[in-house]
């Protein structure tokens, strides 16, 4: 395999116990609740899986910080001058887990002084990790990925994913979806806005949009896309960051097609 740093070899271990906990889960009875909103589920392989990612890289990295799904911010800040936080989803795709649907993942990223540095994706079904590193490129199972040459949106294959609040349209998401609907082209509702992320730095899809996402959905897929050769944005075509309401990952060649739909 590709030869990475230390942070980001404890990333793909750390996605790798939480991988296999997960599939040892999948299918089996388990605790399932909601949260604030109606189908906005947690298992107790959300928790479990978490908790197992945490503690495999404090131990490696005391003073590390976290922000994850479940337990929000934690750790204790390093006082040498150096800041290194870990977003985490242990379970991207929490629903589709819930119900017995194989598509869902573990994403971890790590962030060197506010910068995305590494980050890694893995369905551990079919045991595909999706790794990238900040001026390393993007790699799936050792082999490097990059994303796909289509030239015009017309030729495209999408996808997209739809917020818990969706009867409320935010950011009229509804309308947009009608919109490329309209446009007649195959698009794709995963469940998964990791593995969207993934599935576009690998040239599987060709773009990707959605709104309403949190931090550790697309932390590490963003690196990836980007490390990939493709481009990540708002709705409104400037930078992306981890705290924007809208999202929008395209293999570059298509993506100021993507934004004119969205606009």
């Amino acid at each position: 395999m590709h030869s990475f740093s230390p942070l980001c070899r404890t990333a793909i271990e750390a996605a790798r116990i939480a991988g296999n906990l997960l599939r040892d889960g999948f299918g089996t009875s388990f605790s399932i609740s909601s949260k604030k909103v109606r189908h906005d589920l947690v298992t107790e392989f959300d928790v479990r899986s978490e908790k197992a990612i945490i503690s495999y890289i404090t131990d490696k990295y005391p003073d590390h910080t976290f922000l994850a799904e479940e337990s929000g911010a934690s750790g204790i800040a390093d006082t040498s001058g150096s800041s290194i936080r870990w977003v985490i989803d242990p379970l991207d795709g929490t629903v589709n887990f819930a119900h017995g649907v194989p598509v869902f993942a573990v994403s971890i990223a790590a962030e060197v002084n506010g910068k995305l540095a590494c980050g890694v994706i893995y369905h551990p079904l079919l045991d595909e990790l999706f790794v990238t590193e900040k001026g390393r490129g993007s790699w799936l199972n050792g082999k490097q990925i990059h994303v796909s040459a289509t030239l015009t949106l017309s030729e495209s294959f999408l996808v997209t994913g739809f917020p818990y609040s969706v009867s409320n349209n935010p950011s009229d998401c509804i309308d947009h979806f009608y919109r490329f609907l309209k446009l007649g082209l195959p698009i794709r509702r995963l469940g998964s806005a990791a593995l969207d992320l993934a599935y576009t730095a690998a040239g599987r899809f060709d773009g990707f949009w959605e709104v309403e996402l949190s931090p550790w959905d697309v932390a590490a897929g963003i690196l990836l896309v980007e490390e990939a050769g493709g481009k990540v944005t708002q709705y409104s075509g400037e930078g992306y960051s981890l705290s924007d309401k809208t999202i929008v990952a395209t293999n570059g060649i298509i993506h100021d097609e993507i934004i004119e739909v969205l606009r």
